[in-house]
């Protein structure tokens, strides 16, 4: 047995789960009686300034007399438009992760030699130490694979010389980023391979990173077992990581990252606590979930083509009787964008070049139909008060989808790309160091007494 199975929970323990519950639940009107910030959110879903960047800006509204006003979003890499950013690379035929990764970095766009340069260490970087797969991925081998992948990033402090090296010497902090940065996407890759074996039962197949190839060419080489793929594949693989590789330092994931960083621990528990944080189904994980909802979806309709059945079901979800049954369309809305989502937006339209090469069109509409639709059953419930747009989600899913790539990677591959921004927010924070990150809470606990043990009833 690779675990213990699920054994009962202690009589003792379930005996007082209501108890606990009673205990921690905390009545909704405190948090306007003491003007709680729940969420680090303001009453307008506006996020609470609590530092200051220089790597990403996402905008998706402006201020205009104490009002929220939708407005087109936009994403920008230290003050590039990722969409300025993308068409560059693509006219010019190039991968564009690694680029990316250098700008994010090191805070500006590479020339040739130092393009080269930085690949040549990254591919360098990809080969992990020795002994690693067996050691801290085959040895115990896990269902979830960002279980897995927080796992060995912290295991490979055991494997830094020097891991508590002053972290003010950036370059040596930046040296520990890279590794990460490199060996992420070969641990994610390794970790499906042993998990396929384990808990499937396939063959084991492990493969090693190939010189000369881009960071998406290496990941397709590494999942698929004849290595095979094409251009148009690994292209927009690419882009994904692109448009995933940072996004302000205000979401759940990146202020994990900053929050620890901030106390001053070392670069990989900064990054295994942002895995955990992404990890969550209202943060990266909301990726798997969308393409659960369109199969639900899909499987609830005689004809995809139909609108009304499509909103049938759509209304179905919102009022939770379909779907996961929690009320929520994956794949639609966000906390900062509100009329479009610009990473949506740019793989929106290298998915329909893509499903269109691989005869898979109708597929690509049916999603399309989804967002659209979905758009109005929103309106139609909220009477039309809240800007909603669907969000990159809606599109990964179905590009991985495309290209083959397992449920279970698609949440890995996220993080495979984000670690990029992680590190180079986590560098900014080391930079910066001052004050470590405290939030304040207001206890609300009446006071009580001490009682001796002999004088306590029971439970």
């Amino acid at each position: 047995m690779l675990h213990d199975g699920l054994a009962p929970v202690p009589e003792f323990l379930s005996a007082r789960a209501a108890e606990i519950q009673k205990n921690a639940y905390i009545d909704k009107s405190y948090y306007d009686k003491y003007d709680v910030k729940r969420g680090l959110r303001n009453k307008d879903g506006t996020g609470v300034t609590a530092g200051l960047t220089r790597v990403g800006d996402v905008r998706g509204y402006y201020m205009q007399d104490g009002k929220r006003i939708p407005a087109p979003g936009s994403l920008s890499y230290r003050g590039i438009d990722v969409s300025e950013l993308i068409a560059g690379f693509v006219s010019e035929g190039r991968f564009g992760f690694e680029e990316t990764a250098y700008l994010l970095l090191f805070g500006s766009l590479p020339d040739a030699p130092e393009l080269c340069g930085f690949g040549r260490i990254i591919a360098e970087y990809r080969e992990l130490p020795e002994g690693f797969t067996e050691d801290m991925i085959m040895a115990a081998p896990s269902i979830d694979i960002m279980n897995k992948l927080a796992r060995s990033v912290l295991a490979m402090y055991s494997y830094d010389p020097e891991p508590e090296t002053d972290r003010r010497d950036i370059a040596r902090e930046l040296d520990r980023a890279m590794r990460i940065i490199a060996r992420s996407p070969v641990v994610a890759a390794n970790a499906f391979s042993a998990k396929r074996h384990y808990y499937d039962g396939d063959s084991l197949y492990i493969h090693k990173p190939q010189a000369g190839l881009s960071t998406a060419e290496n990941f397709l080489y590494s999942v698929r077992h004849d290595h095979s793929f094409t251009r148009d594949e690994a292209g927009i693989l690419d882009l994904c990581l692109v448009l995933h590789a940072e996004h302000g330092g205000g979401n759940n994931s990146c202020f994990a990252c900053r929050l620890l960083s901030s106390s001053g621990t070392d670069i990989y528990s900064v990054i295994a606590a942002a895995l955990g944080a992404l990890k969550g189904p209202r943060h990266g994980g909301a990726s798997a979930y969308a393409g659960e909802m369109l199969s639900c979806i899909r499987e609830g309709v005689r004809d995809t083509r139909d609108d009304d059945e499509i909103a049938f079901m759509l209304r179905r979800i919102l009022r939770g009787d379909a779907g996961r049954g929690d009320g929520l369309i994956y794949g639609m809305g966000h906390a900062v964008y509100t009329l479009s989502d610009p990473r949506a937006v740019e793989l929106k339209k290298m998915a329909g070049a893509l499903a269109e090469k691989k005869g898979v069109t109708p597929e690509y509409e049916f999603v399309c139909a989804v967002e659209r639709i979905a758009k109005d059953v929103f309106a139609e419930r909220d009477g039309g008060k809240k800007a909603m747009c669907a969000n990159v989600d809606m599109y990964s899913g179905f590009v991985y989808n495309m290209l083959g790539i397992p449920r279970e990677l698609h949440i890995p591959l996220f993080a495979v790309s984000r670690m990029v921004g992680w590190c180079a927010h986590h560098i900014e924070e080391v930079v910066n160091a001052g004050k470590m990150i405290r939030p304040a809470y207001k206890a609300i606990s009446p006071e009580a007494g001490y009682v001796a043990l002999d004088r306590r009833g029971g439970v």
